[in-house]
């Protein structure tokens, strides 16, 4: 047959698409296809699956596209964003993106509308409105989430916890729960978690998740996600974790509008921060693509013949280079990956220019100034003519004046 696509002399081998899914993969296959693209000596991977973003509506969403497109992400998870009021806005940003995005629900009905609070009343925290919500939208939503600090829930502790773990009971999902400021206590939150819920933030220099809680926790399959976020990642902690044997199952972002400009930047800025302290490159890809999947239940994550063809093609970069946790901690990773074409159910994304950032962002003097630069240099390479004369082509020859 002839295929519709097909990536040719990547590593670790061939991927052919066809009808939006891999047909076949190998290490020389045949040329033909409708479209050849060489990737040779790059790295071909399953498209890249983020476990914690904020696409959704509200103070903390950005808009997935234009970061996708250049990043090899091609299934964003928001987790949170929405809750039982705004469920329809999530669903815009479905209809409207070109990449797969999942949800994990907010136990709060009002979801992530403002930056903080959502489970100060506990009224948002309506366990029926949450079933029902989750059973009206079961294809988009694969989880339930809960902050659990003391800014959003207050006086109320853990409850607003137990109150998604039940969602979550009778609905057969998962639940991620966000850790950070206390009270109430980390062992508390971790106390309550079943074999395949999720911590994210699990190597958070506030919650500083060390000791005995954690490691029983894990011991029960409870599962580590990074959620890196504007402060949700350091790096001294993940040391001490390894150390102990501890070893997060997922690499996110929680990239968001205050994430977006940096600390984070993208994912695979993130998964070099984990290269950095000394993990193998194809475990932080797996922590990326199949674990993600397998936890979520998520499509994609594989190059294995007959799924979809959600594609991430590499150049990894031998260039070591300094990487900066939420508290300006910094590493030096080893190798630079620098996405250079993703591909969503085999189709090419195209770039797209990102937005400006909201007005209640809080950005450096130094980050203001990169956005100008960048959006001088974006304006000045578009101004260009793309090409001069010897790079044209006469579209409409003119008549002779014999033929006149």
């Amino acid at each position: 047959m002839t295929w519709d696509l097909l990536l040719a002399g990547g590593e670790p081998f061939d991927v052919a698409v066809a009808g939006g899914r891999i047909a076949a993969v190998g290490g020389t296959l045949p040329r033909d296809a409708r479209t050849i693209v060489d990737v040779g000596g790059q790295l071909v991977t399953p498209g890249l699956i983020d476990m914690h973003t904020h696409v959704g509506p509200g103070y903390w969403g950005i808009s997935p596209d234009p970061i996708a497109w250049y990043s090899g992400v091609t299934t964003w998870v928001d987790a949170g964003s929405a809750g039982a009021y705004t469920m329809g806005g999530l669903r815009d940003v479905v209809a409207r993106s070109d990449v797969r995005v999942a949800a994990l629900l907010n136990i709060s009905a009002v979801g992530l509308a403002g930056r903080t609070g959502e489970s100060r009343n506990l009224d948002n925290c309506d366990v029926s409105l949450a079933v029902d919500t989750v059973q009206a939208h079961r294809e988009l939503v694969r989880g339930i989430k809960v902050r659990i600090d003391r800014d959003t829930v207050g006086p109320h502790g853990v409850e607003p916890l137990r109150r998604g773990l039940a969602v979550a009971d009778r609905c057969g999902l998962p639940v991620m729960v966000h850790i950070g400021t206390a009270p109430p206590s980390l062992d508390e939150v971790l106390a309550l978690l079943r074999p395949g819920d999720i911590v994210t933030h699990c190597s958070s220099g506030i919650a500083a998740p060390l000791g005995p809680a954690i490691k029983a926790a894990v011991a029960r399959d409870v599962r580590l996600d990074i959620g890196h976020g504007s402060g949700g990642f350091a790096f001294d902690v993940l040391e001490r974790q390894l150390d102990e044997g501890i070893i997060p199952d997922t690499v996110s972002t929680d990239l968001h509008c205050r994430s977006l400009y940096g600390p984070v930047f993208d994912l695979p800025t993130t998964m070099a921060k984990l290269l950095a302290v000394g993990l193998a490159l194809p475990d932080v890809l797996a922590m990326a693509t199949t674990r993600p999947a397998e936890i979520l239940g998520l499509p994609g994550g594989t190059l294995t013949p007959g799924a979809p063809a959600d594609l991430a093609v590499f150049d990894v970069r031998d260039e070591e280079h300094d990487v900066v946790d939420a508290h300006r901690q910094v590493r030096r990773a080893p190798v630079r990956l620098v996405n250079t074409a993703t591909y969503v159910a085999g189709r090419l994304l195209a770039p797209r220019l990102p937005a400006a950032p909201p007005p209640w962002v809080p950005l450096t003097e130094a980050q203001r100034a990169a956005l100008d630069r960048r959006q001088h240099d974006l304006r000045e390479m578009l101004a260009a003519p793309l090409v001069g004369a010897d790079g044209l082509a006469e579209q409409f020859p003119r008549t002779s004046e014999k033929e006149c």
